[in-house]
């Protein structure tokens, strides 16, 4: 699958139930683009484990912190309307070890991706957040 948004490949994977209703539409999957980093709903998403790292490497290799934080990405476009929604996404991340704004901070100046978002105006605004 590739991105209707700029033509790169797109990673997509099945989303956990415990995270589906953080996200909008109905879709058992999602894709996320490897390059402009959109989220793009997915009707028939692989069964096997997502290789989020396929995305950037920036992304954690545990697919319990890198699947939620790839979603969370996703849905940094629309800040204002998911705010509490990246909330617990980033939660989640950090539960499974990670840290959620290095993540974002490696994506912004991974030359590989040219997000959709200004991803380093968006790490301010999630600091608030968080």
């Amino acid at each position: 699958m590739d991105c209707p948004e700029c033509g790169s490949p797109v990673v997509a994977f099945e989303v956990p139930e415990q995270f589906r209703e953080l996200l909008p539409g109905d879709e058992s999957g999602v894709g996320v683009c490897t390059h402009c980093l959109a989220l793009h709903p997915v009707s028939e998403p692989p069964a096997t484990d997502p290789d989020v790292q396929r995305i950037s490497d920036a992304f954690p290799s545990n697919p319990d912190a890198g699947v939620p934080m790839a979603l969370a990405i996703g849905l940094l476009d629309q800040f204002a309307l998911y705010r509490s929604e990246i909330a617990t996404l980033f939660e989640a991340v950090e539960r499974a070890g990670a840290d959620p704004m290095l993540v974002v901070d490696r994506l912004a100046s991974d030359p590989a991706v040219d997000s959709h978002v200004d991803l380093e105006g968006r790490r301010r605004q999630l600091e608030q957040l968080l």
